[in-house]
């Protein structure tokens, strides 16, 4: 007699309501416990323009209500950083019912992944980005120019940048999912090398703003990346095919 549970798909739209429920409540309580603090925060975001403007340079408010509203937009968008990882384990105990054991056991490792590429990228371009591509806008500036960044720009700027790289840095766990479920192998992913090497440049003209530091910033890491995707799922891929060569002569046995 089969007991397992079958659930409809009123069932499951329930379950997902209640998953991205705990998702917003998470994002909130973060977003609660650190709003008071939205202003050090901001400060902190902006401390690599502030370190390489000239002496008596500073950032302006050109809207009436954005010195309000510029930390307030980054503090949330901070809680949602923070409360990543618990977002992406509620998405795989979503789908976690629908997996193989096998496959149960890939998803944990690359939700832990995922999370810490993520943060690595945030905190590369912060700490190695934003120093060099701040450094080169203000020294390149006219004489005479008086630079005074508008806060809502500067967190428009930084928030893509953090997306940009945040997300560019999740190639490894692309690649290895890629060859997973059998869309492509290493193998075939290092004969498009030349492919690859030039859509990391496109990508990062696509993702970054126009100036050719911050570009080349975003693909180089790209392509650094790609060869440890492609290596990591090399070993992935191999563990595969010895586990289907075990395999196949046990079932001609039978």
């Amino acid at each position: 007699m089969d007991n397992t549970p079958h659930y409809t798909l009123f069932d499951h739209l329930i379950e997902l309501r209640d998953r991205l429920l705990r998702m917003v409540l998470a994002v909130l309580i973060v977003f609660c416990s650190m709003v008071y603090f939205a202003n050090d925060i901001y400060e902190y975001v902006s401390k690599p323009l502030l370190a390489v403007m000239p002496e008596g340079g500073q950032m302006i408010a050109t809207d009436v209500a954005s010195s309000f509203f510029a930390p307030f937009k980054l503090t949330i968008v901070l809680a949602v950083f923070i409360a990543m990882p618990y977002i992406l384990y509620q998405i795989w105990a979503f789908i976690a019912p629908g997996l193989y054991q096998k496959e149960k056991r890939l998803v944990a490792p690359l939700l832990f992944g995922s999370s810490f590429l993520f943060y690595a990228g945030i905190t590369f371009v912060y700490y190695i980005v934003f120093p060099i591509v701040f450094a080169f806008f203000t020294s390149v500036a006219p004489e005479g120019v008086n630079i005074a960044t508008d806060i809502s720009s500067y967190l428009d700027f930084v928030l893509k940048l953090f997306f940009a790289f945040g997300l560019a840095f999740e190639i490894p766990v692309v690649i290895l999912l890629l060859c997973w479920t059998g869309f492509t192998t290493p193998e075939k992913l290092k004969l498009k090398r030349p492919y690859i090497v030039v859509g990391a440049f496109v990508m990062g003209m696509l993702l970054t703003p126009p100036d050719v530091i911050s570009q080349t910033l975003l693909a180089v890491p790209m392509l650094l990346l790609f060869e440890v995707g492609v290596f990591i799922a090399g070993f992935y891929h191999t563990d595969d095919e010895s586990e289907e060569d075990q395999r196949e002569p046990d079932a001609k046995s039978e």
